[in-house]
């Protein structure tokens, strides 16, 4: 199904496309989604891995989820989203399509197809939408952009810094300690 940009879009037009197309739909507009590359997929399975991990050692305080993973950020039919990594600590926001509401925490690695929507528009739909920390990670720039909604604050870490994480304590991600 071809989607014109003159629209409003829903969910259904989403869930309609041909086999292996992927998009999002913030506020009804089709965002198409390109295939990540291999470095893409080795940060967001080692950031992962490392969050599951964390989670596993601390009694299984939340839930992490790798895209595709539906979002189902706003209660309407126009905004669906599949972050790379979602961690939700209230399981009564899960179900077997994804989550209803804004996770705690999403981590989006930066691709060149995606920088303007990531740095942007997403980062506006999750603020407002009640996302307590929104991470971007910018492999090219070798930093990793932190949007703590919940102080109204965010910092720019390097590859060699640890990054805490807001939503769990004495928690620190340093991007160089992983396996990339």
């Amino acid at each position: 199904m071809a989607l014109t940009e003159l629209n409003t879009y829903t969910i259904n037009d989403v869930y309609n496309l041909p086999d292996g197309q992927r998009a999002e739909l913030i506020d009804g507009k089709v965002y198409y989604m390109a295939p990540s590359t291999r470095n893409h997929q080795r940060i967001v399975g080692e950031l992962f891995a490392t969050i599951r991990e964390h989670i596993r050692r601390n009694n299984g305080k939340g839930e992490v989820d790798i895209a595709p993973f539906g979002v189902f950020i706003d209660a309407d039919d126009k905004n669906y989203l599949e972050p790379d990594i979602s961690v939700i600590l209230d399981a009564n926001k899960l179900d077997e399509r994804g989550c209803n509401g804004a996770p705690d925490w999403i981590i989006e690695v930066v691709s060149p197809s995606s920088r303007r929507i990531d740095y942007t528009t997403k980062l506006f739909k999750y603020r407002s939408a009640g996302v307590r920390e929104y991470w971007l990670v910018d492999a090219d720039k070798n930093r990793v952009m932190v949007y703590n909604f919940s102080h109204d604050d965010m910092k720019e870490y390097s590859f060699t810094e640890d990054i805490p994480a807001g939503i769990y304590t004495d928690f620190v991600i340093r991007m160089s300690n992983l396996e990339l």
